[in-house]
């Protein structure tokens, strides 16, 4: 039972009632106890209570079989919703415990914790989980101090301060690994699941919430797995994947259906309810919705069902009805922020709906405030960095009511305003107190100051735009919706990994893209002038380069125009885009020792650091290669004192946490990675860093923070320009190519004039070299 293998203990237990249940009363009494437990753990509460009904034996009065009847009786009604039942029957426990100095104190402050929590009374919880926590360790019981550990996690996260609670569950499952914890291991993947649910980082949240329920289910868990399973469906219906969503919720429900649990069941009602919602079954939608209001006696179950029922009045035009069920949930002080956020900006929708401009633009600023607000609470540059995926679809609504009400200029500043805040902060160190937001200068001077054309993109559900911004004026041009771009753009990519040039073979998304995506802005760009990009979403992951324009000819873009990548206008107007510095020095790392059978050495890693050295003398540069090209070298050589920065190299890209993207350096300790949040943590000032390895630019796209990783890092270390690949760098050709590139900035060529001519060359030669392959991989970011 300790070890969550739930269905082999009920086997033992009963076949231990069967023996002793006519001979021996008091053991059958301590069986029935366990077996009462049991069923508690699988969330039978009902039945638990009926097995405890019996009285003990008047000799096991005062011991701890009493205590631990009184116990389980306590989490039968908290899990119930009887608190005052629940209330009495821990008390009697404690009371017990207490007068005999029982072995179970440490178990009873859990229990007394776990019902303060479920009251929502987070200190007196705190307080009761730290006492079991202490007694455990004071008395060698690990599995009091794990699971006191897990629930102290578990108030973090319900006071939702997640970075905490992800730092806590982390270090819970470690150890409930190591002890063989089986049920805690369980609990704890779930809790982890559900932490990042929240802060919006999808992909964690569903592999371990499937690894939860799925362990779960191995050891008779019903009530848990039913519950991780509709965290899932909620997952899978945020990311829009409705029919996965449908089916994983309806398993949910034919589960809950067979235990007490009414929160769980209320939860499997409500995603039902959104799923249906969202996908047009309206009646579905309300009947799912009645059902959950009448189950839902914790406070956070109504406000879900109120905000749906809110949803559900809106979409049926009856405004009033809307206004009140959002209103009622902003008004409970208890109401979880993502909830509210959610609340304001659906009544913004609704007094937009009614022609009531002011108070619309009032409830969106007020959600985009929440959402801010509640960012900035976590600490963690991991954690901050998906938690807008949670919320732009906010953003988005607020971006178009904006538009609608023919304020372009106003809905550019929201749509800058989610972007990239976490790299903002990266340039912020822990002791300094964060710079209030300024206001953001007028587009056309940041345009006219940097002699370039700014392409804003902003990709939505129903509308996607593009903001045109140029000295002389700002144009706002409609684009298609995200769903459109996202598949022209990944159809596009994959062209790039075949044997064809595609503007050779006529590429048809090619075409497509260009048509869709610059040619609105096609005489707004002179020839051979500097576009500056401001990608949104899937754009992130394109090279605009290799868009193919028809006319006079077919050509790729790169052919037209000079481009540099941005994240956000707001770090756009402190960049200065200035011209290589004349006293140059060069910290070079590469050619580095094989750390790992993945990463077999470069063959041209020493023609491309042979290619470097002709541009710096031996006084002009420091050489980190070899053994001596190690993470930690890397870090002590005081990069923060050189303006160019190279690395010829491996590096990893990870999509599941990309601030563990690295570069592959020589084993150093066990240890041959330089990660990006070692990165983004010492502060630099190079002109420009190149990256020449695989996926520099990252492989993870977030919300408002665009591909995530290697470049991400340095930019938010402070590197003014940074050079990275969107995949994997072709070793044959790029000593070719970095020796055009810095013949450029050795002439005095800025960072993006020389990256484009070094394409060039490349794109104008006879051979392989042509294809975009070879070329298109390296992008050019700034805006530091």
């Amino acid at each position: 039972m300790l070890h969550g293998h739930l269905e082999t203990a009920e086997r033992s237990v009963d076949a231990a009632l069967a023996r002793y249940q006519s001979g021996s009363p008091e053991w059958a009494a301590r069986f029935r106890v366990v077996k009462a437990r049991i069923s508690m753990m699988r969330g039978a509460y009902s039945e638990s209570l009926r097995i405890l009904d019996a009285p003990l034996p008047h000799s096991l009065e005062g011991t701890d079989t009493a205590v631990e009847r009184a116990m389980v009786q306590g989490l039968d009604y908290d899990d119930l919703d009887q608190f005052a039942a629940a209330d009495r029957a821990i008390s009697e426990a404690e009371a017990l415990a207490s007068s005999t100095h029982s072995s179970l104190l440490g178990a009873v402050a859990q229990t007394r914790g776990i019902l303060e929590s479920d009251r929502n009374n987070f200190p007196a919880a705190a307080n009761a989980f730290r006492a079991a926590a202490a007694f455990g360790r004071e008395h060698h019981l690990p599995r009091i101090e794990l699971d006191s550990l897990g629930e102290l996690a578990f108030i973090a996260m319900r006071q939702e301060h997640y970075d905490e609670a992800i730092d806590r569950f982390r270090a819970v499952l470690e150890t409930s690994r190591a002890i063989g914890a089986a049920d805690d291991e369980a609990k704890t993947l779930g809790n982890l699941g559900w932490s990042y649910w929240v802060i919006g980082d999808f992909e964690n949240a569903e592999a371990h919430l499937m690894e939860a329920q799925q362990k779960a289910a191995r050891l008779g868990m019903t009530e848990d797995q039913t519950y991780w399973l509709v965290s899932t469906a909620d997952v899978e219906a945020l990311e829009r994947r409705f029919a996965e969503a449908d089916q994983t919720a309806r398993k949910a429900l034919a589960l809950a259906e067979t235990h007490d649990d009414k929160k769980t069941l209320a939860s499997c009602l409500n995603v039902l309810s959104r799923i249906a919602l969202s996908t047009g079954r309206m009646e579905e939608a309300e009947n799912f919705n009645r059902r959950a209001a009448s189950l839902a006696s914790d406070p956070s179950q109504g406000d879900f069902s109120t905000l749906i029922a809110g949803r559900i009045a809106a979409a049926k035009h009856d405004d009033q009805a809307a206004l009140a069920a959002f209103s009622r949930v902003l008004s409970d002080p208890n109401a979880e922020t993502l909830l509210k956020w959610e609340a304001h900006s659906r009544m913004a929708e609704v007094y937009a709906s009614e022609n009531q401009p002011v108070k619309a633009e009032r409830e969106f600023d007020l959600a985009v405030r929440t959402v801010r607000n509640a960012r900035d609470s976590i600490k963690t540059n991991e954690f901050r960095l998906s938690f807008l995926s949670n919320a732009i679809e906010f953003y988005d609504a607020y971006v178009n009511f904006l538009i609608g009400q023919g304020r372009p200029g106003d809905a550019l500043k929201i749509a800058d305003l989610s972007r990239s805040e976490t790299l903002e902060e990266s340039l912020t160190s822990p002791d300094q107190v964060r710079p209030k937001a300024v206001p953001l200068p007028h587009p056309q001077e940041i345009s006219r100051r940097l002699h370039a054309t700014l392409l804003f993109y902003w990709l939505g559900r129903q509308k996607s735009w593009l903001w045109v911004i140029t000295p002389e004026k700002t144009s706002l041009e409609p684009l298609p919706a995200s769903a459109q771009l996202d598949a022209l753009v990944a159809s596009y990519r994959q062209s790039f990994t075949g044997p064809e040039d595609p503007l050779e073979a006529g590429n048809a998304d090619g075409r497509k893209l260009y048509t869709l995506l610059i040619e609105p802005a096609r005489t707004l760009i002179p020839k051979d002038s500097r576009v500056i990009i401001l990608p949104d979403g899937s754009l992130n992951s394109l090279n605009f380069e290799t868009l193919i324009v028809s006319a006079p000819q077919p050509h790729y873009w790169i052919e037209d125009a000079t481009l540099v990548t941005a994240n956000s206008l707001s770090r756009l107007a402190r960049s200065t885009g200035s011209r290589p510095p004349k006293s140059a020095n060069l910290l070079l790392v590469g050619a580095a020792a094989p750390a790992s059978p993945d990463f077999p050495p470069l063959p041209q890693a020493g023609s491309e650091l042979e290619v470097l050295e002709r541009y710096f003398g031996p006084s002009e540069r420091l050489e980190l290669t070899g053994k001596e090209a190690t993470p930690g070298a890397f870090l002590a050589s005081s990069p923060e004192e050189f303006s160019f920065i190279h690395f010829a190299t491996h590096g990893t890209a990870s999509s599941i946490r990309p601030l563990e993207s690295a570069v592959i350096l020589s084993p150093e300790g066990g240890s041959y990675k330089l990660y990006a949040r070692d990165v983004v943590e010492h502060h630099l000032n190079a002109y420009l860093v190149t990256i020449s390895a695989c996926n520099g630019a990252g492989s993870k796209n977030y919300a408002g923070e665009g591909l995530v990783g290697l470049s991400w890092a340095f930019l938010g270390a402070g590197a003014h320009n940074v050079i990275a690949g969107l995949w994997e760098v072709s070793n044959a050709s790029t000593p070719q190519f970095m020796d055009e590139l810095y013949r450029g900035l050795h002439s005095g060529r800025d960072a993006a004039s020389a990256l484009r001519d070094a394409k060039l060359t490349l794109v104008h030669s006879r051979g392989n070299y042509r294809k975009p392959f070879y070329w298109a991989p390296f992008l050019l970011y700034s805006g530091s």
